[in-house]
């Protein structure tokens, strides 16, 4: 089992300082969070540890669907960024959020989605041409967010030959099961737990997710991609870390 952490627990603070706690925990990878206030990230700082890296790319004021040309277009380049960056770095997997549909968007879901496609694609293709997956990530039940159902994101990433981050947390609290969360497309995950009322994001074990079967699937199918523990401070990276050694007995 691979696992890793999401520089989420600390990142309004410098980078150096989420990946030397990452670090001292004893956690082999480190999921860096592409943004203000770390949207330069120094390869002096990452080769300075003793860590293996993975990308969010932006979720800050960004939109790959925007009906707005000039926006849509902004965002596809901030994430081609990060995966410039990713590759840069020694990265493999940089994570992508398809896009939302803002409240005057409603009327025009299928020109959105119809967007946020081709700009998938255009994230996809340029991630191979540098070596670099851009997986893209499932969404929570919040309005707006787009590809909450795992079902539709699957199809249209198989379609593409392209990978999904499975974000457990996102899937719990849209309602699937968790024998309704596996699928080859899958390269990468986000661990966290919730109790199917809010994004919650907790520690491992705080929620009501039946992390065991989801993670014993996995394990049972091989998976072999990272489980990044993406939680929102420090102690709860603690907590899932012991959460997931615990497992693994």
């Amino acid at each position: 089992m691979k696992i890793g952490a999401s520089t989420l627990s600390g990142f309004k603070g410098k980078l150096e300082k989420s990946l030397e706690f990452i670090e001292n925990n004893g956690i082999e990878y480190a999921e860096i969070l592409h943004q203000y206030p770390n949207e330069t990230i120094n390869t002096e700082v990452t080769d300075s540890f003793n860590l293996k890296y993975t990308i969010h790319s932006p979720i800050i004021n960004i939109n790959i669907a925007s009906l707005s040309t000039a926006i849509r277009k902004a965002s596809i380049e901030e994430i081609k960024k990060s995966i410039d960056t990713a590759n840069e770095i020694g990265a493999e997997t940089v994570v992508v959020h398809p896009g939302s549909i803002p409240f005057l968007g409603r009327d025009f879901e299928k020109e959105i989605y119809g967007l946020a496609n081709d700009a998938i694609k255009e994230i996809g293709d340029y991630g191979k041409d540098l070596g670099v997956t851009a997986a893209i990530e499932n969404m929570p039940a919040i309005e707006g967010h787009m590809y909450q159902n795992i079902y539709d994101l699957n199809e249209l990433l198989t379609s593409l030959d392209m990978f999904m981050t499975l974000d457990i947390g996102h899937a719990h609290h849209v309602g699937y099961a968790p024998d309704e969360m596996y699928f080859e497309s899958i390269k990468h995950i986000h661990a966290h737990d919730n109790n199917g009322d809010e994004d919650a994001h907790y520690a491992l074990g705080e929620g009501n997710i039946d992390l065991k079967s989801i993670i014993n699937k996995f394990e049972k199918e091989k998976y072999d991609g990272i489980y990044i523990i993406e939680v929102n401070d420090e102690d709860s990276v603690k907590k899932s870390l012991k959460y997931l050694k615990n497992m693994k007995k």
